[in-house]
């Protein structure tokens, strides 16, 4: 019998010289205590070394998957097929199917076959002649190493630590950008404040300064390099009548060179965001498309590392960087904050006030899918990424247009339009502005009229004579048959002039002003009647 042994360094074939021992499955570890005991049971025959961990890795995989590699392929023709009536003893059954297939070869796996196993590799280093115990131990570091990078798909492109360290000193350089900039500003403007409000760009600003030093030389020196020619000659226009104070040579020279650290800085702030932003490219392109390099490098290093990023849900991506104001609304009982760090993202920020709510659960919902896919993918490609922006940049559109066509009113019109119906714009003269004369309604009661004419009529004075009072109530009496007769005709007339407005409705004002004029002479009548009866009471 046969045994294929595997190791780190290479493969190794040993004869079996007692297979009787390989009965006694208990008792076979005490036939290899010691190396001359094993030397008894198994013997090698061929050793077949590995020449790189690369060859190493590829043995290793192929094992892994069931597989025959190349040099277990060669060491299977160039020894066993040679004794290929004995049988061959074999650590995983997958792979004895294999070889028992492709190469024609018997073989054998059991528990005695994997005790077997466990012995000689208890013994491997005095079993294996001319390999140093030293060499094993590297050999197998440097496999297993090699192997777990394969596992893992493991990629220096992919240490997202680069990541969180170049994000995090981003921000430190500039807090520090900030306040030197502050103090070169309130320095130098003791000695030129008119600068500071002539040249607002920083990094503009104490260029400038570091080529003047004194306010005295402006006149002299040449800025076009730094400004703009217009803001050049304000500058020398205001050097010429400032009002700042005399500062010494060594002032300037300190002042000069804290505008060359700011230069500095700034040069290599640049440099770094350039480095940030091929490693978000690199790390996590679909990411990178979303939100930007700046906003998914401070996703990442809120989280930890990327893989920590894509174990959350969307909905805690969406409010990330905002716990403190999460936890104070759940504390008040008051409403959760709909966005963290996600809303300094471009998508975001171009929406307005009332639809960042929805874009950002919206982007956090996509961002989520971007990160997993970005960690945990073999793709490296940003092809996902672009396709859900643009579909998020369509959505945006849509809402916005939404909010456009409520505020225009044309949403409404678009709703109705099966009832539309068209309306002629030319517009008819009405003429019933032009008269003066002011018109009484149509539909003026007769009882109103009898009211009015009550309160018109006054009240008559108490006579002591009988007469006077039998002569009034013949008179009260006529005056009120009187006032019957002439309302009777009035009704009469009313209705006639209701018929004939029916059949000529051309004319109804014209009738109106009729009956105010009848109306109106009955009512002088009746006023000269009661003069003349007062008179005649006077007189007797």
């Amino acid at each position: 019998m046969l045994v294929l042994f595997e190791t780190a360094a290479g493969y190794a074939i040993f004869k079996v010289l007692d297979e009787s021992k390989l009965q006694q499955v208990d008792s076979l570890y005490k036939e290899f205590e010691t190396p001359e005991k094993a030397n008894k049971i198994v013997k090698l025959k061929h050793f077949e070394k590995f020449q790189d961990t690369t060859e190493a890795l590829a043995a290793a995989t192929a094992l892994i998957e069931g597989k025959i590699g190349k040099s277990l392929k060669k060491v299977l023709k160039k020894v066993v097929a040679k004794d290929a009536h004995e049988q061959l003893a074999i650590s995983d059954a997958k792979l004895g199917g294999v070889i028992k297939e492709k190469m024609d070869l018997s073989c054998v796996h059991s528990p005695a076959v994997a005790e077997l196993m466990r012995c000689i590799r208890t013994q491997m280093e005095s079993l294996i002649t001319g390999l140093p115990p030293r060499e094993i131990s590297a050999m197998s570091l440097g496999l297993a190493h090699s192997l777990s990078r394969y596992k893992l798909k493991f990629s220096p492109d992919k240490v997202d630590t680069m990541i969180v360290q170049a994000i995090s000193l981003l921000d430190d350089l500039d807090k520090e950008l900030n306040n030197y900039i502050m103090r070169c500003r309130e320095w130098y403007g003791w000695h030129f404040p008119e600068i500071g409000k002539i040249i607002t760009d920083n990094l503009a600003y104490c260029k400038t300064v570091r080529k003047i030093g004194d306010r005295t030389n402006v006149a002299g020196s040449d800025l076009s390099e730094t400004i703009p020619e217009e803001i050049e000659a304000e500058v020398k226009l205001a050097a010429e009548i400032s009002m700042g104070t005399e500062v010494s040579e060594q002032d300037i020279s300190n002042i000069r060179h804290l505008c060359d650290q700011v230069i500095e800085i700034s040069e290599y702030r640049a440099q770094l965001y350039d480095y940030l932003k091929n490693r978000m490219m690199a790390i996590a392109p679909n990411l990178t498309v979303m939100v930007g390099e700046l906003v998914g490098a401070r996703l990442i290093s809120h989280a930890g590392s990327l893989l920590n990023l894509a174990k959350h849900p969307a909905s805690t991506v969406q409010i990330l960087g905002a716990e403190k104001a999460l936890f104070r609304a759940l504390k008040t009982r008051k409403d959760t904050p709909k966005y963290g760090l996600i809303y300094h993202a471009s998508l975001v920020g171009q929406t307005t006030a009332k639809n960042k709510g929805k874009i950002s659960r919206m982007l956090a919902a996509k961002s989520a899918l971007a990160i997993r896919y970005d960690a945990l993918g073999e793709d490296t490609n940003a092809e996902m990424g672009a396709e859900n922006r643009a579909k998020l940049e369509a959505r945006l559109r849509q809402l916005e247009e939404k909010g456009i066509r409520r505020i225009s009113g044309t949403g409404k019109a678009m709703a109705k339009a099966d009832k539309y119906q068209h309306k002629s714009e030319v517009r008819m003269y009405d003429p019933s502005g032009d008269s003066t004369i002011p018109s009484t309604s149509k539909k003026r009661k007769f009882e109103e009229v009898e009211a009015e004419e009550e309160a018109e009529e006054p009240v008559t004075p108490v006579v002591k004579s009988k007469k006077a009072k039998k002569e009034t109530v013949t008179e009260v009496k006529e005056e009120e048959a009187e006032t019957s007769a002439a309302a009777e005709e009035a009704s009469k007339k009313k209705k006639k002039k209701k018929k004939k407005a029916e059949a000529e409705p051309e004319e109804p004002k014209e009738e109106e002003e009729e009956v105010a004029v009848t109306e109106s002479s009955e009512k002088k009548k009746k006023k000269k009647k009661k003069k003349v009866k007062e008179e005649e009471e006077e007189e007797d």
